[in-house]
């Protein structure tokens, strides 16, 4: 105490002969260090009943407006549903803000990583996902939340979701097809005069590196951008991120596009069974068809019922337009080869019409010679009887020889050609056998073509098919992708 009061006195003193003063140096004395504040008393002075913190009020309440910056980090990505168009995803989201409230200098950690539980303690932004149709969070072992609070007043909270997202797809070109799913973050309660939401400048999607789709590829670009709602109630702030997905069409294309193919190619398989066999060409054809009918139901099974055709319905019934068509085919051949019996048919059946027309111009040429013997007296019975087998003979003879079947074409010509045109180009004059190998030759002639006209009209369909779906309008996608 006494060297305080003596020190300024020392100090006033002057020694002239020196030229200079000498001051006293200021004297050090020991003392304690300021301990920083328990964590407990330090959190309850920043937002504890003490602090004055109210979370039910924004930062910077009646001013300018939270920017709150986010990002995502994707874990797992899959579960992608054409029936219901969803798609369903696990994901770390992360927001960060600044409460000027929550700035601290007492403490000497640069950031606090608190309990979960301290998240009903401070304000949060109130984001949803606008497209969402199920979420859920997760609790094992414990509430998968993060909460980190910076000495500058930055808020950084982090939580794990499971999120279930609307997809609306176009399937015009499945299973070719490239879809484009959206996942949409709104406020709810806040409009853009109070929060604003906006993606990290750098990472704002990661993915994970072993992130696999059984049946997508994942596009490495995705698409971020604003979607700010205008309803009633305001303007509110809403981004959005677009995943990229491809199809691959390897599942498809062994389920139900190469047996596809295999069925038409064993429905031609008729074609080189003979015609006689119809038990053996009926039944392929009949098994071919219920056959593409079965992988066609399967293949509509997983997909919803769209009002518009897809790749994969043109496909489908094209291939069983083939296998019908095979079966209709045979049909033709065995009609063809039985028209000989036709021919006949009608043969016995003009035969009795003249032989009808014969027997009652006989029986009126005889009625009036009848009448004539009676008139002259029977003067020679014998001799008309005698004429009458002659005629009858006569008759028989140019029978045999093909009379009739000049007959019969010069009918079809006048009555019937018209209805059965696959009799227009027989000469006449055939016997039985050369008319039934006619028919037969025909019908063997479909086959024969059959043969060249189906492989060649299922390949040209597969070359415009493929070119135009894997092609042109998989170019068409790329471009407004």
């Amino acid at each position: 105490m006494l060297l305080h009061i003596l020190c300024p006195l020392w100090a006033s003193f002057v020694i002239f002969q020196q030229g200079r003063s000498v001051q006293c140096k200021e004297l050090k004395f020991p003392s304690r260090a300021v301990k920083p504040p328990s964590p407990s008393d330090f959190l309850d002075k920043l937002m504890g009943r003490t602090s004055g913190y109210d979370a039910r009020i924004r930062p910077n309440f009646k001013g300018s407006p939270v920017n709150v910056t986010c990002n995502i980090f994707i874990n797992s990505f899959g579960s992608i549903t054409e029936t219901t168009m969803d798609y369903r995803l696990n994901v770390f989201l992360r927001q960060q803000w600044n409460d000027p409230r929550l700035a601290y200098k007492e403490y000497p950690d640069d950031s606090l990583d608190l309990d979960p539980s301290m998240l009903d303690s401070i304000w949060k932004p109130d984001l949803f996902f606008a497209n969402e149709k199920g979420a859920n969070f997760h609790e094992v072992t414990t509430d998968n939340k993060l909460l980190r609070i910076f000495q500058n007043g930055n808020v950084l909270y982090s939580i794990r979701l499971t999120l279930t997202l609307s997809c609306p797809m176009d399937l015009k070109n499945f299973p070719m097809d490239s879809q484009t799913c959206t996942m949409q973050l709104e406020s709810f309660g806040y409009t853009m005069n109070d929060l604003i939401f906006e993606w990290l400048d750098v990472g704002a999607v990661q993915v994970a590196d072993d992130l696999m789709l059984p049946q997508f590829v994942l596009k490495e670009e995705k698409g971020l951008g604003y979607c700010t709602k205008h309803y009633n109630t305001g303007k509110f702030t809403c981004i959005e991120v677009k995943f990229y997905l491809e199809r691959q069409m390897g599942y498809y294309l062994i389920q139900m596009y190469i047996p596809s193919l295999l069925t038409v190619i064993l429905s031609w398989v008729s074609f080189w069974i003979n015609m006689d066999a119809a038990p053996a060409r009926v039944g392929l054809g009949i098994t071919t068809v219920l056959t593409m009918t079965t992988q066609s139901s399967g293949s509509r099974a997983s997909l919803p019922k769209v009002s518009y055709v897809k790749a994969i319905d043109i496909w489908m019934a094209v291939c069983l337009l083939f296998v019908f068509a095979a079966l209709l085919e045979y049909a033709a051949v065995n009609f063809v080869s039985r028209q000989h019996k036709e021919f006949f048919r009608m043969k016995k059946k003009l035969k009795e019409q003249q032989q009808q027309q014969r027997t009652s111009v006989q029986s009126g040429t005889g009625e009036s010679k009848v009448k004539g013997n009676n008139m002259s007296g029977n003067n020679a019975p014998h001799g008309n009887a005698s004429q009458q087998c002659s005629a009858c003979a006569r008759e028989e003879e140019l029978a045999q020889q093909g009379f009739l079947l000049q007959s019969i074409g010069l009918a079809l010509s006048s009555q019937e050609m018209d209805a059965t045109p696959i009799f227009a180009d027989l000469p006449p004059g055939l016997g039985f056998y050369e008319i039934r190998r006619r028919f037969v030759d025909r019908a063997k002639r479909i086959d024969t073509i059959s043969r060249a006209v189906f492989p060649m009209s299922f390949l040209m369909f597969n070359v415009l098919y493929w070119v135009t779906y894997k092609v042109l309008r998989h170019e068409d996608v790329q471009g407004i992708l």
